[in-house]
């Protein structure tokens, strides 16, 4: 079980993200909030709301790529019903990319219409890229931007200062450092943040975040799961998550002296297989059915 508490490893650097978030909102007109487009649901900061307030926002999906398209799509629908505007994009790919302007000005219609008004129809407009380390935000900038500008590792908490960056969509845009919660209330949005790579794998257990996985895999897409490492899916269905690491390092042949698994090599390379879509597009998460399952 992940029992991981961010906060905890940097209070300092997220309570200075808090507040540099609360500063610099009343210097954009929308904020656009990012999400693993894999994990909606976990990788929604609750606290963010709190932060927002009624600032205008568009929630996007990013990591399309990633995902299953239908399960993005279902997604989209949800987060429709609950907040101003919802896009699926990739900030790698450039899958969506053309929907996101179209969803701002959407959101800020009357202000643009004001502006319009005014003779200030080509003023640029401001955003706020917010969102969870490692969900794609700086990508997302350099891609909009046409080239790189923000500073990208595909490590979680690279970015630490606010950077203003032009765009040639007509936004200017405000990255912000990526930000947790001090505690998850669910145990799978802990689980789910260690295995798309939200939490630094350096400092939890990488063969329980593997084995995790694999029985997560197991329930989501058995299929692609077990054709990608040449399992039984019949015999996989009875087995826990540590004997389906070890039958994966056992099929990859990461074997050590007296034939026993480098269970931590299997784990590494399982995890880098998933995040880079190898195993297959897969969504660990899907939408709930009523409004209250949800902190959307």
């Amino acid at each position: 079980m992940i029992q991981a508490n961010p906060i905890q490893w940097f209070p300092g650097h997220m309570a200075k993200t808090r507040r540099m978030i609360a500063e610099s909102l009343p210097d954009v007109d929308v904020v656009l909030e990012l999400l693993d487009a894999r994990i909606p649901h976990s990788s929604k900061n609750p606290e963010i709301k709190k932060l927002l307030g009624a600032k205008p926002t568009v929630t996007v999906l990013n990591k399309a790529s990633l995902a299953d398209r239908q399960t993005s799509l279902a997604w989209r629908d949800f987060y429709k019903q609950h907040v101003n505007a919802c896009v699926i994009l990739d900030s790698i790919t450039g899958e969506g990319l053309g929907d996101l302007r179209a969803a701002v000005n959407a959101v800020l219609a009357d202000k643009i219409a004001r502006y319009r008004e005014k003779g200030m129809e080509n003023r640029r407009l401001k955003a706020m890229i917010v969102g969870i380390p490692n969900v794609g935000k700086s990508s997302l900038i350099n891609r909009l931007a046409g080239g790189k500008h923000a500073k990208v590792e595909d490590r979680p908490g690279v970015t630490v200062n606010r950077q203003w960056v032009s765009t040639d969509i007509g936004l200017s845009l405000l990255d912000m450092p990526g930000v947790l919660w001090p505690k998850f209330d669910e145990k799978e949005v802990g689980e789910n943040l260690a295995v798309t790579g939200a939490i630094r794998d350096r400092i939890l257990d990488v063969e329980e975040i593997a084995m995790i996985l694999c029985t997560r895999l197991m329930k989501v897409a058995p299929d692609l799961f077990t054709e990608r490492y040449r399992l039984d899916r019949d015999e996989a269905a009875d087995l826990d998550g540590y004997d389906l690491l070890e039958s994966v390092g056992r099929k990859r042949g990461f074997l050590v002296s007296g034939g026993e698994v480098n269970l931590r090599r299997t784990a590494e390379m399982l995890l880098d297989e998933f995040r880079g879509a190898k195993i297959g597009r897969i969504s660990l998460e899907t939408p709930p059915r009523r409004k209250e399952d949800s902190h959307a």
